[in-house]
């Protein structure tokens, strides 16, 4: 079991002393489902990637904004689903969040909750 909060608390801390101002950790891993926390400093950013076939973000503390096609704000307390398509996550204040990632699916997998 982990405590989110606990881990918020160190990876903000981390992030604070990264010269990149962000800090994660792989806190699950269950075959294909991951989740990892990230902590951002405001300012900072994942940069561009590709998303995998299913993830979804819940912020922890603060705020970011996911960028590219609709990217949403998310502000602490709340979850979304990520896009499909090329995206970042840019910390709008100091934050950190939950991203939950399922690293392979098969097609008829693909899109259907």
């Amino acid at each position: 079991m982990s405590d989110l909060t606990a881990l918020a608390t160190t990876h903000l801390e981390a992030a604070h002393a990264s010269p990149h101002g962000r800090s994660a950790e792989l806190v699950l891993h269950d075959g294909v489902l991951r989740q990892s926390v990230i902590a951002l400093t405001a300012g900072s950013e994942l940069a561009e990637h590709n998303s995998p076939p299913a993830a979804s973000i819940q912020v922890l503390t603060g705020r970011v904004r996911v960028t590219g096609v609709d990217g949403p704000e998310v502000a602490a307390g709340e979850l979304t689903v990520l896009t499909h398509e090329r995206h970042a996550v840019s910390a709008l204040e100091d934050s950190v969040f939950l991203l939950t990632t399922v690293t392979s699916l098969n097609e008829d997998q693909l899109g259907h909750a």
